[in-house]
């Protein structure tokens, strides 16, 4: 009794370990993926703010330029006049230009400066040491150039110029960009500068809050994330089972109708077989027993039923010899695609009675077999639905190779057709479902453009079913 009641625990154990792996295996793929998702998520988010960020400095900074020029604007409003009258050497229209310029100061450490172009301060109101002294080769301290710089800008008509400059409240360096603008008749340098510390004061604590707000983002994403992935896990599985039933619906679809294909192929050859071949085989007979009785009679006609007879056999030949070459045509494997549908649409105006003309060229590479052998078919099921259904009077086929592969281009004059119903169930649009499914099965394009004037027909073949050369010769389109 305790040996019976030992047995369903084993068993159990036994089968609980196999579905505890199976829910690792199934687990570890989902956490990696919520991992690098995260990870993703991350990078994203921290390179999102810092283009914040970067936008945030650059409007600031632009405020501070436009601040700037505004403040260059007031200053050539208030000397303009001065300056506009003024002969090039008139010393007391400059004084007085420097004096209005030394007395406009703003706030704690704004004034605005001028340079001659060979380097002297003429105006420093808040920095008066540098005043008559030449300061051309004047660099901050990383090494960046200020007075040349200054120069060179007024003389191309203005600009902006970043660098370090002391600040007058403090004495110490500090980032400041600068607005110069020229005064050409007097060679001056004339500008004013802001400190941007406070931009860089701003966008650091924006920088910080952007840290902060990336790691709140991440704690909430994680949690997100994790639950969203097992949702999506379980629809996927739920999708992937429907996906499943519905490719074996499809599956079983396609079966049916490669089976309704051969049905249909094996029907047409054999009505050809009956409704030709037979009756032929039949002339053949009687003509070949009517010269038998007529030998027997004596009879003189018996040569002309015997001849009669050998044409009909030979018209039978020929009849064989066609349905042959409708099911596998000889010339496609010995002489190549071109002179195959050259005499498929040299049959065919001969057949019908349409006007055909038939253009290709000599191709480099020469195509595999497969491609051959579908724009073949797609070639002698285009020219059958012109001859059922286009009433066409004139086709014309043209194939030729390309850089990116061949393309085979059927055109007709007829009235057309809707290509949509192709598509419909009935079996009306079979040869051109035949005709897409043959194009996509190597990957290439079908194009169907048809209107009241004529249909046009274009397969075009990628040039991964292009072969090499042959070394014998090209082979002919």
């Amino acid at each position: 009794m305790p040996q019976g009641m030992q047995q369903p625990v084993r068993v159990g154990g036994g089968s609980a370990r196999p579905g505890l792996r199976l829910l690792f295996m199934a687990a570890l793929p989902m956490l990696l993926a919520v991992a690098a998702i995260v990870a993703v998520v991350t990078v994203q988010s921290r390179a999102a703010a810092e283009r914040e960020i970067a936008a945030l400095e650059e409007r600031l900074l632009a405020a501070k330029k436009e601040e700037l020029r505004n403040y260059i604007s007031i200053a050539r409003t208030a000397f303009g006049a001065i300056y506009g009258n003024a002969l090039p050497d008139d010393a007391r229209a400059k004084r007085e230009v420097m004096q209005l310029l030394a007395a406009m100061l703003y706030g704690q450490d704004g004034y605005f400066f001028v340079f001659d172009y060979d380097g002297w301060n003429l105006v420093a109101p808040r920095q008066t040491q540098l005043i008559n002294r030449n300061w051309l080769g004047l660099t901050d301290s990383e090494g960046t150039p200020i007075t040349a710089r200054f120069i060179e800008i007024a003389r191309q008509g203005g600009g902006y110029h970043t660098h370090l400059w002391w600040k007058p409240t403090t004495g110490e360096e500090a980032e400041m960009v600068t607005y110069v603008i020229g005064l050409q008749d007097w060679r001056w340098a004339v500008g004013t500068g802001i400190f941007i510390d406070d931009v860089r004061e701003t966008v650091a604590a924006a920088r910080a809050e952007t840290e902060a707000r990336v790691r709140r983002s991440f704690l909430y994403f994680g949690a997100i994330t994790l639950s969203g992935l097992l949702l999506v896990f379980l629809s996927g599985l739920t999708l992937n089972l429907r996906e499943r039933r519905l490719a074996d619906a499809r599956l079983k679809a396609l079966t049916q109708r490669v089976f309704d294909t051969q049905e249909e192929e094996r029907g047409r050859v054999a009505r050809e077989l009956h409704d030709s071949v037979s009756q032929m085989l039949v002339g053949v007979r009687y003509a070949l027993e009517l010269a038998r009785r007529r030998l027997r009679a004596g009879d003189a006609r018996a040569a002309e039923s015997l001849e009669k007879g050998i044409d009909t056999l030979s018209g039978t030949i020929q009849e064989v010899r066609r349905i042959s070459r409708d099911l596998r045509p000889g010339v496609l494997d010995d002489l190549g695609l071109g002179p195959a549908l050259k005499a498929l649409v040299e049959e065919f105006g001969r057949r019908t009675g349409i006007e055909t003309e038939f253009q290709t060229v000599v191709f480099r590479n020469r195509l595999d077999q497969e491609a051959k052998i579908a724009l073949y078919r797609i070639a002698q099921e285009a020219l059958t639905n012109i001859e059922r259904h286009s009433g066409a009077t004139r086709v014309s086929v043209m194939v030729r190779g390309h850089k990116q592969g061949a393309i085979l281009r059927i055109q007709d004059n007829g009235h057309g057709f809707a290509p949509q119903a192709g598509a419909r169930a009935d079996g009306a649009g079979l040869g051109l479902r035949n005709m897409q499914e043959r194009i996509e099965k190597l990957d290439g394009t079908l194009r169907i453009l048809s209107s009241r004037s004529g249909t046009l027909i274009e397969a075009e073949v990628p040039l991964t079913h292009m072969l090499p050369p042959s070394s014998k010769s090209q082979e002919s389109a």
